[in-house]
Order: C-alpha cells, then sequence, then structure tokens
C-alpha cells in the first residue's frame, strides 16, 4: 500500500487586506508535520501555488524551508513532489532543487527540455516509494503550462483539436505519461499532478487568477489517462472532484484566501494505492485557527440590523491576542446617504474582539437603475480582468472577445512573474 497526502495553494506570505496570515500558515504547517507522522504517509504532493507571489517575502521562504527541513527529520523516507504553481516563480523554485534532492524531495518549477529544445518527460517523472521501501508509483509531475511550454503540434483527430492550447496540454501529459509507462513495472500505479483549471470546476473569483489564456481554455479530465490511479490537482480553493472521477481532486487551498471562501471546507486529501489503483481517500478538515466572519451575511441587512449584529460579537478582553481575533466584513444595505457610516461601525466595533478587513455599502431601492443596485466596490475588490471589461464596455459599449480575455489574462500573468 502506498498512502499520499495531497495538499496544494499554500500560499504563503498572502495577507488579506494587508494583514498577514503568517501565524495562521505556521499553525496550518505544523499541524501538517502531526498528520504526515498520523497516517504514516509515503509521500507528500504539494500541487503548487506555495508562494502568493513570484518574489515571496523573506518570511515565507524560511517557512517554506524550515517545513522542508523539518519533515524530512521526522520521516527521512518520505518522498516529497512539488510543482510551481501560476503565482510561483519556477525559477525560484527550481534553483534550490539540487539540494532538495538529495532530502528526496523534487520540485518541478518549469518545463524540462533537451538543449535542442524538445521536451525531457523523463524529468518529470518521480518514483514513489513506500514503506518498505520499494518503487509503488511513478509520479508524472507537471508544473503549471504556461502557451509557451506546450509543444508546437496538434494531435489530428482529437476532440479538442480547435483549442491547441488544450490539445498541446494533452500532447504534454500524454508524453510523460507514456514515459511513464515505459518505466513502471507490473503492479506500481501511475499518480499524476497538474496545476489548471479543468472543466467544470468551481472558482473563487475573489483570489484565484485566470490561468492558461484565461478560463475558456479549461481542460477536460480525460488529458489524466484511465490508467491514471490519482491525480493531485492544484489552483481552484475549493475541494472538488473533477468530471465525475474520485480520482481526479483538487485538495483546495488549507486557508481562506478570501472572503468569500469563508464557508468552504479546506482540508487536504488522504489517498491509499494498492497495486495500480486507488483502494480509497479520506479528506482531513484543517482546523482554522482564525475564523472568517461575514455580518449579517453575504445579503448585507439594514444598519439596524447590522449594528445589533456587532453588539453581539465577544469582548476583546476575553479573546486572546489580536492577531487572533476574527477577520470581519460588514454588509450595509442602504436607502440613502449614511456618510458616517464607516465611523459608525468603528465605534460598534469598539472593544470588540474583531478585525474589520471590509465595509461593503450596497446601495439600492425602487426606481433606481442597475448600476445603482450594484455594491459599491473599492479598486481593491476589483480582478484585472473587471478592470477591463468596464474599460472595454465604456469605450466599445460591448465586452471584450474570448481572444481578447485571453492575451489580458496571459499578460497579467507575465507581468505577476517579473519579479521572478
Amino acid at each position: 500500500m502506498l498512502r499520499l497526502l495531497h495538499t496544494s495553494d499554500w500560499h504563503l506570505g498572502h495577507t488579506l487586506h494587508d494583514l498577514s496570515r503568517k501565524r495562521e500558515h505556521a499553525a496550518f504547517l505544523a499541524w501538517l508535520l502531526d498528520r504526515l507522522d498520523e497516517h504514516e504517509v509515503d509521500a507528500l504532493l504539494i500541487a503548487g501555488d506555495v508562494f502568493e507571489t513570484a518574489n515571496p517575502p523573506s518570511h515565507a521562504m524560511k517557512a517554506w524551508y524550515a517545513f522542508l527541513a523539518a519533515a524530512h527529520g521526522r520521516r527521512p523516507d518520505l518522498d516529497v513532489v512539488v510543482i510551481a504553481g501560476n503565482h510561483d516563480s519556477a525559477a525560484r523554485l527550481d534553483a534550490a532543487h539540487p539540494l532538495l534532492e538529495g532530502l528526496g524531495i523534487q520540485v518541478v518549477g518549469g518545463v524540462p527540455r533537451t538543449e535542442a529544445g524538445a521536451l525531457a518527460p523523463e524529468k518529470l517523472l518521480v518514483p514513489l516509494h513506500d514503506a518498505s521501501g520499494e518503487v509503488a508509483a511513478w509520479c508524472v509531475a507537471v508544473p503549471f503550462l504556461r502557451p509557451t511550454d506546450l509543444p508546437p503540434r496538434v494531435q489530428p483527430g482529437l476532440l479538442d483539436a480547435g483549442d491547441p492550447l488544450v490539445a498541446g496540454v494533452r500532447a504534454l501529459y500524454d508524453d510523460v505519461f507514456e514515459a511513464a509507462r515505459a518505466r513502471r513495472q507490473p503492479g506500481q500505479a501511475l499518480v499524476g499532478m497538474g496545476h489548471c483549471y479543468m472543466v467544470g470546476g468551481s472558482l473563487s473569483e475573489l483570489s484565484e487568477r485566470r490561468i492558461l489564456g484565461g478560463n475558456q481554455h479549461a481542460l477536460p479530465a480525460s488529458i489524466f489517462p484511465s490508467d491514471c490511479a490519482y491525480a493531485a490537482l492544484g489552483h481552484l480553493h475549493r475541494a472538488q472532484r473533477v468530471g465525475g472521477r474520485e480520482e481526479i481532486r483538487y485538495s483546495g487551498s488549507p486557508l481562506p484566501l478570501a472572503i468569500d471562501e469563508d464557508r468552504y471546507r479546506h482540508q487536504v486529501v488522504l489517498a491509499e494505492l494498492e497495486g495500480e489503483a486507488m483502494a480509497r481517500w479520506e479528506a482531513i478538515a484543517v482546523p482554522r485557527s482564525v475564523e472568517v466572519l461575514r455580518v449579517p451575511g453575504p445579503a448585507g441587512a439594514p444598519w439596524e440590523t447590522v449594528a445589533a449584529e456587532l453588539a453581539k460579537l465577544p469582548s476583546a478582553d476575553q479573546a486572546g491576542q489580536p492577531e487572533d481575533w476574527p477577520y470581519l466584513e460588514v454588509r450595509v444595505c442602504l436607502d440613502g446617504p449614511h456618510p458616517s457610516l464607516r465611523r459608525d461601525v468603528e465605534d460598534a466595533l469598539e472593544g470588540k474582539a474583531a478585525r474589520l478587513v471590509k465595509l461593503a455599502a450596497l446601495r439600492g431601492g425602487a426606481g433606481g437603475t442597475l448600476a445603482d443596485d450594484a455594491p459599491d466596490q473599492a479598486l481593491t475588490d476589483l480582478q484585472p480582468v473587471d478592470v477591463l471589461e468596464r474599460l472595454w464596455a465604456r469605450t466599445h459599449g460591448s465586452e471584450p472577445s474570448d481572444v481578447i480575455r485571453g492575451c489580458f489574462d496571459q499578460l497579467v500573468d507575465e507581468l505577476g512573474q517579473q519579479g521572478a
């Protein structure tokens, strides 16, 4: 039997409305180390977005290397496989590979190529060992793919041949899985990894970047062949299966990375393989060290109702350190001007154990326009694509085409990598 623990989207260095998540990440990493021991894990799969940015702060780098050192110290025979996500710097992750490889830690930041520029599929293959030290599986560890990473060919006869990006991803995965089949022995399983957006995946619009030229290029579950025992995915923060196949899963993020992720089940996935197939899997809930509160809820309420709800919050002198207080979003429905709203909210929170991170004034009323009914939004609440859509509508009176969206999403991603 081979025990895999699948996690992704740590986003070390993340801030929530300028508040550091350092303590929460430290609590999660300590908890994760204990789970490796508790479940006698043979291989840890980290499916991308280790860091929040391509140029993470020093405390995030320190937490990353401290975790890897602690995991190796506690379980010297543990296989660790890490792939880069769209938030990560592929070059930064790859730089430590020569050192980490000696500890049984395989990091795949970029797509490896030969001197002639051809794909080197064998460098995307990682053997996974069971408790006896025998190779029990081969891991196809494919990092986040950019259009420039894809092979210049489109296989004829594919249903997705009309989309060269999707066909290119399929061709790359086919090449690496074929290389894995050439190496594996009878009884050894195939395991896939990827950091991508799959068809039908549920997306968190507030914290997940559009990737592979935009989400119109969602990948089909069939890029993972039927003989793939388990596929460990990253990018989507809501834990979920893909294509109705229990063996293809997003683990989800261990922390809520945006206010609208407050009700997600944050977890890691424990999968057990027997021979060439998955025998069972289990979701292990990650305890939340800091809560997220939305008062009175996503729909909001009149100020009088909100004020009454804020009065029920626990007192600050009974709730420990401020770093442990919940993050708070307040949503107030207004039918007229309320210029003192922020001051009124702050007064209501005086002496309460909560940290206000967002105040939304929802304006509407009879006879209002669609624009009047929409919530007020600060620039920090908008994704880059939202700004594009608004500017395009104002300039051209229409929505940008999929081609324009794809080019824009690619540009945003490339700009995010400039600090690498």
